[in-house]
């Protein structure tokens, strides 16, 4: 299960895709200021944007799965019953389109309490990335930016799984030099023993 903002390159991906809601909030906030005379716009806004804003932060409740179901059916059901609401204005009608035409991929977080309803925990894991990469002004050639995201994924995966990178870094460092003809994936993530 991929969450995912509305990028077309993961619509090839071989698994199930939940649309990040956060994104979906933002896009219906930023509706609000596109047109702030607009009071279709403003009622349609003050309607969605708490749905979806409690969509996101439900799983993390302390409820329990049969209160955290009972709440996100009727959550969706209130969500898919704002989209279904007549409007003249486009942008509402871009907006409740996306929802109409993507159920398959907005609705995965009300029957599986384990997938968010957000990818923030992603967009978090993102940013000090993105941040080098801006107050570095970026890499210089392909193979530099292809060398940083190498090393930033296996300092992150190596931080996921508990471990210091630095030291890590230094012990498969300090048996390549022993042997040249290990390999290095191996050595930093070594599988366990059946």
């Amino acid at each position: 299960m991929l969450v995912v903002d509305r990028y077309g390159g993961y619509n090839k991906a071989p698994c199930e895709i939940q649309y990040c809601y956060a994104h979906l909030l933002r896009d219906v906030q930023d509706l609000e200021k596109e047109f702030p005379d607009q009071a279709e716009v403003s009622t349609f806004v003050a309607v969605v944007a708490p749905l979806l804003a409690l969509a996101q932060g439900l799983r993390n409740q302390r409820i329990d799965d049969e209160e955290f179901y009972k709440r996100a059916a009727q959550l969706t059901g209130e969500i898919k019953a704002a989209m279904n609401e007549p409007a003249l204005h486009q942008g509402i009608r871009r907006i409740q389109d996306i929802f109409r035409q993507n159920e398959h991929r907005l609705y995965h977080w009300a029957r599986n309490r384990a997938v968010p309803a957000d990818n923030n925990l992603a967009e978090r894991d993102l940013r000090p990335s993105v941040i080098a990469r801006k107050v570095s002004f970026g890499s210089i050639t392909d193979s530099g930016a292809r060398t940083r995201s190498i090393l930033t994924t296996v300092v992150t995966t190596l931080k996921k799984r508990g471990e210091d990178p630095a030291d890590r870094i230094k012990k498969v460092l300090d048996q390549l030099a022993l042997n040249m003809e290990q390999d290095p994936y191996n050595l930093l993530f070594p599988q366990p023993d059946p």
